[in-house]
């Protein structure tokens, strides 16, 4: 089972062609659907007395809802947003934590021997107390953004000292080692104690750190994009899910080809993110339209 912990959110996003109030999102929605595809998941996290019950079902439709709280005195976490003309540099209009704010995240006892766990976005204190309560997990990844940065860096490095792999935006890569150039970025991450670091860099791809490796990896060609909210969760999404459901042995996460295999599948899955607004595309794909994407993909690359 691959457990997913992170914010469960309601979004504005504002485009120069669009706007979209109060749709699905959240780090942990998307991470958690675009795994989905791939392996059985489970989700912790929490929503507010305003969370719609008909995104509750279709979250249902797909995951353990088991760990969903429902907080009935605070509404759901908030996150307003404005994209410029291309596309590619978004501007926070509003954050509201609401719900998330000093939530005590429980792990249902079904979960706590979960192998694989994923920290979506979310505060890195909480995400340092639920490590500590599953028993024995074979492989832990985290994320991070600029808010938890900024405001908890401290608590940002102990919880990627507590991981076995680092999934992180270029600009955020940058803020928290404060430096411009993402090799040096991705050694400092290393140095913490994981496996391996995966920077992503949007359209561009992914620099990808794997012991004394540094592999770039281009991104998919995509004609189309309407949102790219939650492109990176997809992304995270796709590559733990792929990357469990792959799994040939105990020792997998020295298994270069497999990582790199995995990688490539979480891009296909921010793609098709990023081709709808919210969590839509995520909803109306099928595993065939996926792996399509996919061998194309690994054709592209001749990988």
């Amino acid at each position: 089972m691959l457990t997913v912990f992170g914010s469960v959110a309601l979004d504005t996003t504002r485009t120069p062609f669009e706007t979209r109030e109060r749709i699905l999102g959240g780090a942990a929605t998307y991470a958690s659907i675009s795994a989905s595809f791939f392996a059985p998941v489970s989700l912790i996290g929490v929503i507010g007395n305003d969370f719609p019950t008909s995104y509750y079902k279709m979250l249902a439709d797909r995951l353990d809802l088991a760990g969903l709280v429902t907080s009935n005195d605070k509404k759901t976490f908030f996150y307003d947003s404005s994209f410029d003309y291309d596309l590619s540099h978004r501007t926070t209009n509003i954050t509201e934590l609401n719900a998330i704010e000093n939530f005590e995240p429980p792990v249902p006892s079904e979960y706590v021997d979960s192998r694989f766990v994923y920290l979506a976005n979310n505060d890195p204190d909480q995400n340092i107390k639920i490590i500590d309560k599953f028993k024995k997990p074979e492989l832990i990844v985290c994320d991070t953004i600029e808010f938890w940065i900024e405001n908890k860096r401290d608590a940002v490095i102990r919880m990627i000292q507590k991981t076995h792999g680092v999934v992180i935006n270029d600009q955020e890569a940058r803020l928290l080692c404060n430096t411009s150039n993402l090799v040096k970025c991705g050694k400092q991450l290393l140095s913490y104690g994981p496996k391996f670091i995966i920077i992503k860099k949007g359209e561009h791809g992914v620099l990808f750190f794997f012991k004394d490796n540094i592999i770039p990896i281009p991104g998919y060609p995509l004609e189309s994009v309407v949102d790219p909210t939650g492109a990176g969760d997809s992304f995270a999404g796709g590559f733990m899910g792929y990357l469990v459901s792959n799994r040939t042995s105990g020792d997998f996460l020295h298994d270069l080809t497999l990582m790199k295999e995995s990688i490539l599948m979480g891009s296909v899955m921010g793609t098709f993110a990023i081709e709808a607004f919210g969590t839509d595309r995520l909803f109306e794909i099928n595993k065939m339209n996926i792996l399509n994407r996919f061998d194309l993909y690994r054709k592209m690359l001749s990988i």
